[in-house]
């Protein structure tokens, strides 16, 4: 005769198993649809195409977006910036790491600790104005620190960290 106290319990696990795959299964990251724009390697926990993450237009729109307006060394003036928070793109990919090296179409890269997008809205921008950002315009994505909101980052090592027509990050 199985008690009672051991029954519930195992009611409870039960219950909590399903949830818990259940869950895993909703957050499964669905594979690209449309043309690949971002691809995340190295530590990704969500792949969807091999061991990578891999995200087309549509996908990084669905992420949760910002707006930053700015004044940047390479515009004239405040621009409005818009795009995936670069958490939300780490969240998505189930990326753990403490540094990641982003990557641009012409492999240009420069490394970026997971710090700055905890501790700042740091997005990657798909338009400046509502414009879509397109290769000669610095896209298709953009690195863009609220530099406006955080003067102390306006300085040479975030500069270099503000990448654009990025193309891959590279989780460490």
């Amino acid at each position: 005769m199985i008690r009672r106290p051991m029954l519930v319990k195992f009611a409870v696990f039960i219950v909590v198993a399903g949830l818990a795959s259940l869950s895993a299964h909703a957050i499964a990251l669905e594979p690209p649809k449309g043309a690949v724009i971002l691809v995340v390697s190295g530590n990704v926990g969500q792949a969807n195409v091999g061991d990578e993450a891999h995200f087309d237009k549509a996908m990084l729109e669905a992420l949760a977006q910002h707006e930053t307006i700015t004044h940047t060394p390479w515009y004239d003036g405040a621009v409005s910036f818009s795009g995936p928070l670069g958490r939300a793109i780490l969240e998505a990919a189930g990326a753990e790491g403490r540094s990641m090296r982003v990557v641009a179409l012409n492999e240009y890269a420069s490394t970026i600790p997971v710090s700055d997008f905890e501790n700042y809205d740091v997005i990657f921008a798909m338009q400046a104005n509502g414009q879509a950002l397109r290769v000669r315009d610095q896209g298709p994505l953009f690195v863009i620190y609220p530099f406006d909101q955080h003067p102390e980052l306006l300085n040479e090592e975030i500069l270099m960290r503000s990448v654009w027509q990025v193309a891959r990050i590279d989780v460490e």
